[in-house]
């Protein structure tokens, strides 16, 4: 699938790092570096603008590393870019960690991850179709 971009960073644009991967990363456009003291959240520029085919959103996902090793995390994952939003993407980190983070222009903050997606249509009704689940919630299905 061709997507229309406009790249006003000073990077290259987002790739797939492996034939398998399903996310390319995103990284920092910033002019300055970025503190991110524990518990507090910004929203970080790609310099990206990108143009989506209708039935089609882009997934802003959290990069594992980041996450598992340093507290750093996308707030709102996914965040969703709509195919009819043409500013720039921004992502939204947020630092869980006991200490401070900086980050760095050009530093992979995120990843992005095309997907298709299907619009629904409400059917109000009276009753929903019994399940053997029924109205079993969280943790209803046990833990092993």
């Amino acid at each position: 699938m061709q997507i229309k971009v406009i790249n006003k960073s000073s990077h290259n644009l987002p790739h797939y790092e492996t034939i398998a991967s399903a996310g390319m990363d995103l990284r920092a456009n910033i002019e300055e570096a970025i503190t991110l003291k524990p518990l507090e959240r910004t929203i970080v520029k790609t310099g990206l603008f990108i143009e989506l085919p209708l039935g089609f959103e882009a997934q802003v996902r959290p990069r594992s590393g980041l996450a598992a090793k340093k507290g750093i995390t996308v707030l709102n994952a996914p965040g969703t870019v709509d195919a009819d939003y043409r500013g720039e993407i921004g992502v939204i980190l947020v630092n869980l960690s006991n200490e401070g983070f900086t980050i760095e222009n050009g530093e992979r903050i995120a990843q992005l991850v095309i997907a298709k997606h299907e619009r629904a249509e409400w059917i109000e009704v009276e009753a929903l179709s019994e399940t053997s689940r029924g109205e079993g919630g969280f943790g209803s299905t046990g833990t092993k």
